[in-house]
């Protein structure tokens, strides 16, 4: 019987995105919920006013950022493609040398690397050359609309969250619900992208929780001392 494999890295294009987006959806709007009622008196009102206007400029910051960033990681890419393509039209024996002294590298006596460069170049040449000297696999290619929608929707998502915590809460206790809302997200959260990933949970949901916890806690602190100094 075959054994098939599992292996995560064709997710870690989306699963970057999804992660980072919902983590920043919920650490920012929550913070921001939160420093804001730290300092108002007027109730929830104006924290949710907030957090409305976070959900909506944190997403579409996020598509924003993550376009223009995995653009350039796309343009590079499409360069590096573009150069190994036009070498192995006009250097092809230069090329073959330099993919036996890959393998030679990769613990092969030269007489096998030639037998496997030859082997591997009787398919798709340039697939071979991108995966061995680029490292870049059709699997692994940036997709700048992939990041860019991901992104937006699980910032949405992370920071729907805190909103309607904070909307939902009766004024009394409406920052530690709100808190603890968040947190709880951000440990689910590290252990939803742990798992996806095939990382190890525990480390995933503390480094979550401690830098999603010290953001609202600085922000309320900030929040409580502008709003003593205003009052």
């Amino acid at each position: 019987m075959i054994h098939a494999e599992r292996h995560l890295s064709h997710r870690a294009n989306w699963l970057r995105a999804a992660v980072l987006g919902a983590n920043d959806g919920i650490t920012s709007v929550a913070s921001l919920i939160l420093g804001v009622a730290a300092a108002s008196a007027a109730g929830s009102n104006a924290a949710v006013t907030a957090g409305i206007a976070g959900l909506v400029g944190g997403s579409l910051s996020m598509a924003a950022g993550e376009y223009v960033s995995v653009s350039s990681q796309k343009d590079t890419e499409t360069a590096d493609i573009a150069r190994e393509r036009e070498e192995l039209a006009t250097e092809p024996e230069r090329e073959f040398d330099e993919l036996k002294r890959i393998y030679v590298k990769k613990g092969l006596n030269p007489e096998l690397a030639e037998q496997v460069a030859v082997e591997l170049s009787k398919g798709d040449l340039l697939e071979v050359h991108m995966r061995e000297e680029l490292g870049i696999t059709s699997e692994t290619l940036a997709r700048p609309l992939q990041a860019a929608v991901v992104s937006a929707f699980s910032f949405a998502l992370g920071a729907l969250l805190p909103l309607l915590a904070i909307a939902l809460s009766p004024d009394a206790s409406r920052a530690w619900i709100t808190g603890a809302v968040a947190m709880v997200a951000l440990a689910a959260l590290g252990a939803l992208g742990a798992r996806l990933g095939g990382a190890p949970v525990l480390r995933a949901v503390v480094r979550m929780i401690i830098g999603g916890g010290a953001a609202m806690l600085l922000t309320t602190l900030i929040g409580r001392l502008f709003g003593t100094a205003t009052a």
